[in-house]
């Protein structure tokens, strides 16, 4: 497909998709470590990434490359990709759908607070601050907030946050580093291939690594593997190549919404006033700072 200026129905569509699938990807996470032990089910997913993304690759007639001056950029993005999956899997160990959601997806203000300081040139814009002090008041309210059920733990909220940052922290790597050149499901296949390692070697830390293993279990680690960690994944990089980044990253505020949904379709979780009020002050936080400038 051509390079588009906005985004049409195919793209609100296929964002919204991705959004929901984000969203659903929580739910599945949480159920998974029923069975397996949360670090050792996402050094799972980051194996079988790998191997997935292989045969991707040697379908389209290319092979995993290494450009000399790229690799400790790789490196860095894979230990934090790492950090942030033993944080958010062990988050939704201890905590809810719905507030490792809100929390989790709250990416965009870490990462707009980090370019600010970090990348010249992305500097925050008035408007931007203001969805900064909204969408961090969210998360304030949705880890201060121990009230009605399902309130989780205070510690899976904070790691929930950490996971966030670390999130963050990868883009502005990969923005603020050679690693930047390297194409995005190499960027991928750094970012899976360098966790995997680590996330098995610690795994053992986190006790036994077999819980109580189904074939739902199973199922669930497949879908992480292939629809989310690979498919997914690639085909929004996909999506930044025909649309404008300011447009598909507007989208962003879906996913917390569709967390706290499937949260509570699926897992029956109660969602008190506090988590849609801190919801609410977090899309709306979002909104603003992923709003394109205005044109004259």
């Amino acid at each position: 497909m051509e390079r588009k200026d906005r985004i049409d129905a195919f793209g609100a569509v296929s964002l919204t998709l991705f959004s929901a699938l984000l969203g659903l990807n929580q739910v599945v996470i949480k159920v998974v470590n029923d069975g397996l032990q949360p670090v050792f089910s996402a050094g799972l997913r980051s194996l079988g990434a790998i191997l997935v993304l292989y045969l991707w690759m040697r379908l389209r007639g290319t092979r995993p490359s290494v450009a000399p001056d790229t690799w400790w950029g790789g490196l860095g993005c894979g230990v934090l990709f790492a950090v942030e999956f033993i944080c958010l899997f062990i988050a939704l160990d201890l905590t809810s759908v719905a507030r490792t959601s809100v929390i989790f997806y709250s990416m965009p203000v870490w990462l707009a607070l980090m370019a600010h300081v970090l990348i010249p040139g992305d500097r925050l814009t008035p408007r931007k601050s203001l969805g900064l002090a909204l969408a961090f008041a969210g998360v304030a309210w949705a880890i201060l907030d121990r009230s009605g059920g399902g309130a989780g733990s205070l510690a899976g909220d904070l790691l929930a946050l950490v996971a966030a940052m670390c999130w963050a922290g990868i883009a502005v790597f990969a923005r603020a580093t050679p690693f930047q050149t390297v194409a995005p499901v190499m960027q991928l296949f750094w970012q899976v291939g360098v966790s995997a390692v680590l996330l098995l070697a610690v795994a053992p830390l986190f006790g036994p690594l077999i819980r109580d293993f189904g074939p739902i279990h199973a199922a669930g680690l497949g879908f992480q593997i292939v629809v989310i960690a690979t498919g997914a994944f690639l085909f929004w990089f996909w999506l930044l190549k025909i649309y404008p980044a300011s447009g598909v990253a507007s989208f962003s505020f879906l996913a917390p919404i569709f967390g706290v949904g499937f949260g509570w379709l699926i897992l029956g979780e109660t969602v008190g006033p506090g988590l849609w009020a801190a919801l609410a002050l977090v899309c709306a936080g979002l909104i603003l700072i992923n709003r394109p400038p205005s044109r004259r």
